[in-house]
């Protein structure tokens, strides 16, 4: 029986490559985002795919939209089982040269997208106590970073949001399931589109990962919900254990290098998807990877790992016996206490 899926931010990007691999399992795809020609490419690449694609434009900063696409879904195809929150836009820029309605306008996508949704969802999930909703965070949503105020902002919103409403899940004993994939940098077609006053290009900061990791971290997640979240790889891993452990000296840190770190040597290329897509012309479409794919990693053995525990035990268990036949081989190099060097 084919899944029913609904992907926000489905036309590029993350949310782009998880409705790939979703179509690879002939599920039923609802494919939510701003952008009629991404929309329209990502709907072709599902059917190639063997999956089965509805096409559903909104804007998920407003609740009625995302209703209006969630009742679509369900009249289509039935009732929903995975809901992915991935739809997201945001500024570059230093907090003071943010102007309020550029604000209020990222937060109400990146933060009261993923409300609106998980409401959307659990109005339909909660009733018949099934379901799993999904939503895609970031290390930033731990970690700030500077010229990112509103994204991170907007990423640590959503994580207070979802532990609370999980809490209430989990108070009701309910089978409806909600989790969240914290992601590291990836080369999605943001850093080209995105809303920036920065003098250069903006940029992820390395290591960087390719979309289709992230989406194997999301589908892993709504396979698997009852785990509070998952991260995707080592430099989340490191980021958020290391700003837990020593906040005030990455704060130091990230003041001396997280301008430069963010800028490419390439001028912006002064598209803005802010306030209106930039996908919406026939012909403009994106696709799922950024500019950075020479620079971006296929693979993240953290998150090989993660989605493997029997894996990464075993692979724990030959670092800790290679360190055990080191450490014997070298005390075998020095006579022990009870023994005397032969002469």
């Amino acid at each position: 029986m084919s899944v029913n899926v609904v992907i926000t931010g489905a036309s590029a990007g993350i949310g782009r490559a998880t409705a790939r691999l979703y179509a690879k399992r002939g599920a039923n795809i609802v494919l939510v985002a701003r952008g009629h020609a991404g929309l329209r490419a990502t709907a072709d690449e599902v059917e190639a795919l063997g999956g089965r694609p509805l096409v559903q434009v909104a804007d998920t900063a407003d609740g009625p939209q995302v209703e209006a696409a969630a009742a679509a879904a369900e009249e289509a195809f039935g009732p929903i089982d995975v809901w992915i929150n991935c739809a997201f836009t945001s500024v570059f820029a230093p907090f003071d040269e943010i102007t309020a309605e550029e604000y209020q306008r990222a937060t109400d996508v990146t933060y009261h997208g993923f409300v609106h949704g998980t409401r959307a969802a659990l109005k339909r999930m909660l009733p018949r106590d099934r379901g799993t909703i999904v939503q895609v965070g970031s290390a930033l949503g731990e970690r700030a970073v500077p010229l990112q105020s509103v994204y991170c902002g907007a990423k640590h919103a959503v994580n207070g949001f979802t532990s609370s409403v999980r809490t209430e899940l989990l108070h009701r004993r309910s089978n409806v399931h909600i989790t969240i994939v914290q992601m590291p940098a990836v080369n999605t077609p943001q850093f080209s589109w995105v809303h920036s006053r920065l003098p250069r290009h903006p940029s992820p900061v390395p290591p960087i990962y390719q979309p289709e990791v992230a989406a194997r971290g999301v589908l892993h997640a709504a396979d698997h919900p009852h785990r509070k979240q998952y991260f995707v790889g080592a430099s989340t891993v490191g980021t958020i254990w290391a700003n837990r452990f020593v906040p005030a000296l990455l704060d130091r840190y990230l003041a001396r290098t997280g301008f430069d770190s963010q800028q490419t040597d390439g001028r912006p290329t002064g598209e803005s998807n802010l306030f209106e897509p930039v996908d919406r012309s026939p012909g403009s479409d994106h696709g799922a990877h950024g500019v950075f794919d020479d620079s971006s990693h296929a693979r993240s053995w953290q998150a090989v790992t993660a989605r493997h525990p029997v894996l990464s035990l075993a692979c724990v268990g030959l670092v800790a016996g290679a360190a055990a036949a080191a450490l014997r081989k070298r005390s075998g190099a020095f006579p022990t206490s009870r023994e005397a060097p032969h002469e």
